[in-house]
C-alpha cells in the first residue's frame, strides 16, 4: 500500500549485541557527556542489572553524576518533575535511562522539563511538545522487549490525580542512542517476557493496519512479528539463551520504529484506559484486546490482516488455512498464540481475569474515545462501540 503522502523517521543509532553496554562511554564522548544521570529503578538495582551499565560507565572513565533509582511501575507527572530537579541540582549533563518503558518514557519527560527550564511537565502536554533541538543527550538502555520506547518519538505518563494516561509527542524525544544487550532481558520472569512480548506484536500489528501505515513502517512490522513469531515461544522455552533474548529485544524495536511512524489504533486507546482506570499491566491489555480489536477492524481491512497472517502463523498456515479467510485466520493465530502464553505463564485471557469489574467498564470506555491513539484506528469508534468491545474481551 502506496499512501499519497506519508513521513518517516528513525534518527536513533541503534547498538545491539552482547557487551553492547561496554560502547556506551564512547556514545557519550561524542556527544559530549562528561556527569550523566543514571535513571532506573529499585528493582534494577537490586537485581544488579543497572549495575552492569553503572559499571561499564565507571571502566568508561564517565562515572554518574546521580543515580536516580525511584522511577516507579508506572511513570508519573510527579516523579518526572522531580528526575528533572535531581538532573539541574546535580549539574548533569546527559541522561542514560535503564528501564522498562516507564523508565524510558520518565527519561523522555524530564528531557521536556529540561529542555523548556520549567518545572513542570503539565505545561506540556500533547503533540509536538519539544520544539527545536532537545538540551539533554539521552541514551536508551532497554530492560524488556515490548516497549520500543528506545526508538519512538512519544512519552506516556500517569497524572496519578486524575487517573489518566498521558500521551507526549515529538520527534525529538527520541533518544540519541538505544542499547540492546541481552545482559538486560535474561532474567525476566515468564509471564514479563510473555506480557511485554505481546506489547512488541500488538505494536507492530496496529501499525500495520492503521491509517498512517506507509511502506517503509509496514516493512519493520512484518520483520517484528516475524522475530516473535520464531523467539517468543523459544525464550519461554529457554529463557538463559541469549540469541532468544537478543533477537526479542530487535523484535521490540522494529515494532517501535514501525508505529513511532504509523501510529497505533483502537487496542492501545483501551489499553491506556485500563491501564489508567484498572491498573491493569500494559502488555497484559494488549495481549487481551487484540484479537477484539482486530476482529471490530476486520470489516475495514480484513486484507491487511491477511496478509499478516504470512508472518502470524507462518508459510503452511498462510498457504493451506482458511484461505478465503485470511484475515479471520489471523485473529485465530493471535488467540492461539494468547492461550499458549496464558497455559505456559498465567497471563490471563479476559479483562475479568485480570481484576477488571464490570462497574469500570462504563469508565475505561469514556476514557478510551479520548484517547489520541483512536483517531488513528482504520473504523471510527464512538463510546458504545467501545464499550461492546469491552464486554466481549471481560
Amino acid at each position: 500500500m502506496i499512501p499519497e503522502y506519508y513521513e518517516f523517521r528513525n534518527s536513533t543509532k541503534i547498538l545491539s549485541g552482547t557487551r553492547a553496554i561496554e560502547n556506551i562511554p564512547f556514545e557519550l564522548t561524542n556527544m559530549k557527556v562528561t556527569r550523566p544521570l543514571v535513571l532506573t529503578n529499585k528493582q534494577l538495582r537490586s537485581l544488579g542489572v543497572a549495575d552492569v551499565v553503572i559499571g561499564a560507565l565507571e571502566k568508561g572513565l564517565i562515572p554518574a553524576a546521580t543515580v536516580y533509582d525511584d522511577v516507579p511501575v508506572d511513570s508519573s507527572v510527579n516523579t518526572v518533575n522531580d528526575v528533572a530537579k535531581a538532573y539541574a541540582d546535580s549539574g548533569c549533563d546527559g541522561i542514560v535511562a535503564v528501564g522498562g518503558g516507564s523508565v524510558l518514557d520518565t527519561a523522555k519527560g524530564a528531557s521536556i522539563v529540561i529542555t523548556h527550564g520549567a518545572t513542570d511537565l503539565m505545561q506540556y502536554m500533547g503533540s509536538e511538545v519539544l520544539v527545536g533541538d532537545r538540551m539533554v543527550p539521552f541514551v536508551a538502555v532497554p530492560t524488556t522487549a515490548g516497549t520500543g520506547s528506545e526508538v519512538t518519538s512519544a512519552a506516556v505518563i500517569k497524572d496519578t490525580e486524575r487517573h489518566v494516561k498521558m500521551g507526549f509527542v515529538s520527534y525529538n524525544l527520541l533518544p540519541d542512542v538505544a542499547v540492546l544487550d541481552p545482559r538486560m532481558t535474561v532474567g525476566l520472569p515468564p509471564r514479563i517476557t510473555a506480557a511485554t512480548g505481546m506489547d512488541a506484536l500488538c505494536h507492530a500489528v496496529e501499525a500495520f493496519s492503521c491509517r498512517q501505515a506507509n511502506p517503509l513502517s509496514d516493512c519493520y512490522a512484518r520483520a517484528a512479528i516475524d522475530l516473535i513469531r520464531e523467539y517468543l515461544p523459544a525464550v519461554l522455552a529457554k529463557p538463559k539463551v541469549q540469541k532468544n533474548r537478543l533477537a526479542m529485544a530487535n523484535a521490540a524495536l522494529l515494532a517501535g520504529v514501525s508505529f513511532s511512524n504509523a501510529m497505533v489504533g483502537i487496542v492501545h486507546a483501551i489499553g491506556h484506559a485500563c491501564g489508567g482506570v484498572a491498573g491493569v499491566p500494559h502488555g497484559e491489555a494488549m495481549a487481551m484486546l487484540l484479537p477484539h480489536g482486530m476482529t471490530y477492524n476486520l470489516d475495514v481491512v480484513g486484507d491487511r490482516y491477511g496478509e499478516l497472517l504470512l508472518h502470524l502463523a507462518g508459510p503452511e498456515a498462510y498457504c493451506a488455512e482458511h484461505p478465503a479467510d485470511r484475515g479471520g485466520a489471523a485473529i485465530e493465530a493471535v488467540r492461539a498464540l494468547n492461550r499458549m502464553l496464558h497455559d505456559k505463564t498465567g497471563m490471563p485471557l479476559t479483562l475479568s481475569q485480570a481484576g477488571v469489574t464490570e462497574e469500570q467498564l462504563p469508565v475505561i470506555a469514556r476514557t478510551a474515545i479520548n484517547d489520541g491513539a483512536m483517531a488513528f484506528n482504520p473504523r471510527d469508534a464512538g463510546y458504545d462501540d467501545v464499550l461492546a468491545l469491552l464486554r466481549r474481551a471481560f
